[in-house]
């Protein structure tokens, strides 16, 4: 479940401050099978249906996976490194995986303390995988918002998910490719979330308007409910549930579109000095609104009310999302629990500052923060729900 990250973590930050790349040297790595799927998203494959029903579509495909995985049980989720050092291919190397595993921690530890704080409860397996994914999605993320971003193309974009096709095929690139590629060797996560959330980024060079919530939704999956996808597999699903997985991906890829409508609504101001506005135009225009109040940034009883029908929204998300914590692993709850937690109080921020996001940012302060954790721990020791 996007934004813990992973659920609910949407990269952002300076990429000048990610871990330099290593590049990789030794034998030809043997090819590894995968579950393949097309290059182009099924989510856009039919443009007639809505985006909802697109989205959905791969979120049965992941929950084909991990139901199929959880049948046969073939692979066992808390591996000892000895039984799965093998598995490192390309990368055979222990030490070497090893190195690439700390320093995805690292990055993790500075761009999200409060979340790699929960990984530390997660079963070393589970925690250097989910740091893994971590890291490829904020590499991701970088190329259009770091400070590089002005010289990316298209056809950078395409190469990045080249790299992707060959970490998937155990033919990592450097060592933070290596990290991920010995990830999904182990657990059953399918390539198409990545790629979606490439094809998120490739958006974000093109478009800069959304007509309606249907456009935004799509949008708002690619860039952060795609992670939701990436990590429920890691994370795991209690033994005792009895949710369908269907139920429980849904309820990840809702707490991702949650995350990212609340950094839409957190960062309007911002987004409009660059020239963006990341709000559904037909909504606007309900409420007597457009570009031109957003780029004049008055705070007005029209905006008002547009913005608590957007963070009732934002809310409804949060609370679909709310009913699938509890069906994971029982050593994964407190950092999704904690990062929901946080995440939905910036709403609140935003209502104490008047609905002021053009030029105040809503941001959980320190006292808050702590105080949510203790609540997000109490809850993740809360059994499964009857979430079905």
């Amino acid at each position: 479940m996007a934004g813990v990250l992973l659920w609910v973590v949407c990269p952002k930050g300076n990429a000048t401050a990610l871990l330099s790349l290593i590049p990789r040297s030794g034998s030809k790595p043997k090819k590894r099978s995968f579950n393949r799927v097309s290059a182009i998203s099924s989510a856009v494959a039919n443009p007639a249906r809505s985006s909802e029903q697109r989205v959905y579509d791969v979120v049965l495909k992941q929950a084909a996976l991990v139901r199929e995985q959880r049948g046969r049980r073939a692979l066992d989720l808390d591996l000892d490194l000895d039984k799965t050092s093998e598995k490192a291919d390309g990368f055979t190397d222990w030490d070497l995986l090893n190195e690439a595993y700390d320093r995805c921690g690292e990055v993790c530890a500075e761009y999200a303390k409060t979340f790699y704080l929960g990984t530390l409860l997660m079963t070393p397996e589970r925690r250097r995988a989910v740091w893994a994914i971590y890291v490829w999605c904020r590499r991701t993320d970088e190329l259009v918002d770091g400070p590089n971003a002005t010289h990316i193309t298209p056809r950078a974009l395409d190469r990045w998910e080249k790299r992707l096709d060959d970490l998937f095929e155990g033919r990592p690139y450097d060592m933070l490719d290596a990290a991920l590629s010995d990830t999904v060797s182990k657990y059953p996560v399918d390539i198409q979330p990545f790629k979606d959330m490439i094809e998120g980024m490739r958006l974000d060079l093109r478009k800069s308007r959304y007509m309606n919530f249907d456009e935004l939704y799509l949008y708002c999956y690619y860039v952060a409910g795609t992670v939701g996808l990436m990590s429920v597999p890691v994370m795991g699903i209690a033994p005792e549930s009895k949710a369908s997985v269907e139920s429980i991906y849904n309820a990840a890829l809702a707490l991702g579109i949650a995350n990212q409508l609340t950094n839409i609504l957190r960062d309007v101001g911002e987004d409009a000095r660059r020239g963006r506005v990341y709000l559904p135009q037909d909504e606007l225009a309900r409420f007597g609104l457009s570009d031109e109040d957003i780029f004049r940034g008055q705070v007005t009883d029209r905006w008002r009310n547009f913005m608590k029908d957007q963070i009732k929204r934002a809310r409804m998300f949060f609370d679909e999302a709310e009913k699938g914590v509890s069906e994971l692993n029982s050593a994964s709850r407190w950092p999704v629990w904690a990062s929901l937690l946080l995440y939905r109080q910036i709403l609140d921020a935003i209502e104490e500052n008047d609905y002021n996001n053009f030029s105040k940012r809503a941001y959980v302060g320190k006292v808050k923060k702590f105080a949510s954790l203790p609540v997000a721990y109490g809850r993740a020791l809360m059994g499964t729900s009857k979430l079905i």
